[in-house]
């Protein structure tokens, strides 16, 4: 079997950045069961309730699902159990400390496969308060509208 190149999209959360002001962000490296690693090569994940927790040092990662492999047998994993994320002391001391400021969480962005392992990009992030989110969605939708009228003048100067 070669072995495996690029970037395979698992899972993404798309409401993460659409609910925090993302600050800065991280690739971690996941423990993972063989029966988990199985069901996320079948491309089964969901990171819409994850965050990341730092207790005793460790970057732990919760509330991610992954089902359960359908061909596993008593081996199988249970679905939303807490995986250790494999990151550098250096790394997991900044985010502890930039985790306890008020307001600050870490939240799970996307899973993937990088070269065959799997990999989960993490950020340190800021809530977002409800009138920040209102206008998020008016800028995406004032830059949509002048997409879509700049492609129709160029479409007529064509014709």
């Amino acid at each position: 079997m070669a072995k495996e190149k690029g970037r395979k999209l698992i899972a993404q959360n798309k409401k993460a950045r659409h609910d925090y002001h993302i600050l800065d962000t991280y690739e971690c490296g996941l423990v993972l069961t063989g029966t988990e690693v199985k069901s996320l090569r079948q491309g089964r994940a969901s990171l819409v309730d994850g965050f990341v927790q730092i207790d005793d040092h460790e970057a732990w990662l919760h509330n991610v699902h992954v089902p359960e492999y359908s061909q596993g047998t008593w081996t199988n994993h249970s679905a939303r159990r807490k995986r250790k994320l494999l990151m550098h002391r250096a790394e997991i001391d900044k985010l502890e400390s930039k985790s306890q400021e008020t307001g600050h969480t870490i939240v799970p962005l996307a899973m993937y496969f990088k070269d065959g392992r799997a990999k989960v990009e993490i950020a340190l992030a800021r809530g977002k308060k409800e009138y920040d989110k209102r206008q998020t969605l008016r800028e995406k939708q004032d830059r949509r509208e002048t997409d879509r009228a700049i492609s129709a003048v160029r479409r007529r100067q064509r014709a």
